[in-house]
């Protein structure tokens, strides 16, 4: 059963983490600017910390030296504290008044991956970039792949062999083979794609849509975990793209989820409301805030950021 966390209402929650150390979940909320967080136990009556930012975060991830690394619009920043100075890390070349940064995390051996979106969705400019700041380096930015509008999805195989990423406006999760400690990516591949919107479709017709891949995460079975955007629902997914579960929400468009908790078996979801029908909203009171469950499997802890 779904319950919703007090005070997390956003208008579009992104990029959960289960911080192991704090026992705290963070979550951004992206057109509201700000980093949010737990303080004191989940299972009780936890309050909400927000952190106000410059500009529109799109995903971040906790860093081994305490902190955090953040993908604002322009570049990629870090934090030493909460609510601590924000110093560039790497900007990237893009038209920063259309295009912005938008889901990532970090991999195993503590690099931070980003993709891009372009914000008229006119075009598949949006890439998929790799910054690394290992052993005290000066951080080195990489594109790793291009060809979407809308970079989501993001997640990494267990065995770290395989990398998914998504493109929410092709309704497309695609894999590829990854070779974690070269960061090689080869053979790329559709596992998943989803049929386009009906045309007039909205939440209140009767047309049956599934939805669209916006953010994801990986079980510690290995099995790829992605919240459909407007479908309602959660599915799960085999490492060969074969659908597993559908675990409907109580949401219309649920945005990411992530498994935390001591352990790793509630499942976190950052859900949506902005731009959302009004009579939607009367009908899901919890568009906009955290939703949790507890999980049949258990997840994998998040990966923090070295340098």
């Amino acid at each position: 059963m779904w319950t919703a966390l007090d005070d997390s209402l956003c208008q579009l929650g992104e990029s959960p983490f289960w911080h192991p150390h704090e026992r705290s979940l963070y979550w951004l909320d992206i057109p509201g600017r700000a980093v949010l967080r737990t303080r004191g136990e989940i299972g009780g009556k936890p309050t909400v910390e927000r952190w106000s930012l410059p500009t529109e975060p799109g995903c971040m991830a906790p860093a081994a030296r305490g902190g955090l690394v953040i993908a604002l619009r322009d570049g990629i920043y870090r934090a030493r504290k909460w609510g601590g100075a924000l110093t560039v890390l790497a900007h990237v070349d893009h038209d920063a008044r259309s295009m912005r940064f938008n889901d990532g995390k970090c991999d195993a051996q503590g690099r931070f991956w980003a993709g891009t979106l372009n914000e008229a969705k006119d075009r598949a400019s949006g890439a998929l970039y790799c910054l690394d700041a290992r052993g005290g380096r000066a951080p080195q930015l990489t594109r790793m792949a291009e060809g979407v509008t809308t970079a989501n999805g993001l997640a990494f195989a267990p065995d770290a062999d395989a990398l998914y990423w998504a493109d929410t406006a092709a309704h497309c999760v695609s894999v590829w083979d990854w070779d974690a400690q070269a960061n090689r990516l080869a053979r790329p591949r559709v596992l998943r794609q989803f049929e386009a919107k009906p045309e007039g479709w909205s939440s209140a017709s009767a047309q049956r849509y599934q939805g669209r891949p916006d953010g994801a995460t990986v079980d510690a079975e290995g099995c790829y975990w992605v919240a459909m955007f407007e479908g309602g629902q959660l599915l799960r997914f085999s490492p060969l793209g074969e659908q597993l579960a559908a675990l409907p929400v109580p949401v219309q468009c649920p945005t990411m989820p992530c498994f935390g908790g001591d352990d790793l078996r509630t499942l976190f979801v950052t859900t949506a409301r902005r731009g959302r029908p009004a009579d939607e909203l009367e009908q899901r009171p919890a568009s906009g805030q955290v939703i949790a469950m507890r999980a049949e499997v258990s997840g994998l802890p998040v990966r923090f950021f070295a340098e």
